[in-house]
């Protein structure tokens, strides 16, 4: 099969591998139906992340189930399925308690962006619809195996609820989700903190009522001119910076929440600081299996449509060109077909 592999900073390559083998009576083989390129997949492709030895990448993938080990239960080939970045076994206490992403078996996927992809622990990671969904709900259902996911990971943290006002601090596909997300759960004030026109609109479409363009301390300032002076009652950080993370933290109320699920690149939070803020923070790998059942219908159902973050469209032979779009910002998120 064919997949793409980085040998180092910005040096992205569509190459011939192995194809996949059941390695452990829990895998699962599928074909890759679509898969797409990750904002979190730039932190190595800037060399912000260290790479090590070539290796495939990506992490989001829907697909048809080809094969499956002798010990998996309900799934069976020829059924669409949607995943996590995260597998799980979803019998084990971490994953009883509502967080897979640390379930005592997890594997982190980091080879979909391939035609067919191993998938460990299938039968508690995957969860296949009931009949193979049109092509147009494939982008929706894509983006739900991360970072729809992890946007509605980022409001459940941050305790989104009816009549709150939100804050999302980032303009990337996962902040976008958590605006969606925030619509979902009832907020009924959403500012976004972006500079990019596009991106701005949407937003806006998604259900965000205001737009913050500052940054630093000006931002903060516009925040609170925008909240009556307190900040707001949940921020959702998407960034994963450390100015993006101040921003979150002196963007909360006192007695605000903070959920954070960008990967943290040189953060450091202040114990003496969020000590008499009073705000509340949680983070972390988002339990996407946790949503997978309730944002899948959402998406089937029309009510929700993340895969309108997807504003490039590429083959998979041409991933690094994806690569590229992404780290020049002239794509928000690369879509990529088989």
């Amino acid at each position: 099969m064919r997949g793409a592999v980085i040998h180092a900073p910005r040096d992205v390559r569509f190459e011939t591998l192995a194809d996949p083998k059941i390695v452990h009576p829990t895998d699962a083989i599928i074909r890759t139906a679509v898969t797409c390129v990750c904002g979190s997949d730039l932190w190595p492709y800037r060399g912000l992340e260290p790479i090590g030895d070539p290796h495939p990448m990506g992490h989001e993938y829907v697909g048809f189930v080809e094969e499956v080990g002798s010990e998996v239960t309900g799934l069976r080939p020829g059924q669409f399925v949607v995943g996590s970045f995260a597998t799980s076994d979803n019998t084990c206490a971490n994953c009883r308690n509502g967080f897979p992403s640390s379930c005592l078996h997890r594997e982190f996927m980091s080879s979909c962006q391939a035609e067919y992809v191993r998938i460990p622990n299938a039968h508690g990671t995957l969860v296949a619809t009931d009949e193979v969904p049109g092509e147009e709900f494939w982008p929706g259902l894509l983006a739900v195996s991360d970072v729809m996911g992890t946007g509605w990971w980022a409001a459940d943290a941050a305790e989104v609820g009816p009549g709150s006002t939100a804050l999302v601090v980032g303009d990337g596909a996962v902040g976008l989700c958590a605006v969606i997300a925030a619509k979902e759960r009832g907020a009924e004030r959403i500012i976004v903190m972006s500079r990019h026109a596009s991106r701005q609109e949407l937003a806006r479409e998604f259900g965000a009522t205001d737009v913050v363009t500052e940054r630093g301390d000006q931002g903060v300032a516009r925040i609170k001119d925008l909240t009556g002076g307190i900040g707001a009652d949940s921020v959702l950080e998407c960034v994963g910076t450390a100015e993006a993370m101040r921003q979150a933290l002196h963007g909360a109320r006192p007695g605000g929440s903070v959920g954070f699920v960008g990967v943290p690149h040189e953060v450091a939070v202040d114990g003496q600081e969020l000590f008499f803020s009073h705000v509340g923070l949680r983070g972390g790998p988002a339990p996407v299996r946790r949503y997978l059942p309730d944002l899948i219908e959402r998406v089937l159902a029309g009510r929700i449509d993340p895969g309108k973050v997807f504003d490039l469209t590429l083959p998979l032979d041409d991933v690094a060109e994806g690569y590229r779009a992404m780290d020049e910002r002239r794509a928000i998120k690369t879509l990529l077909t088989p």
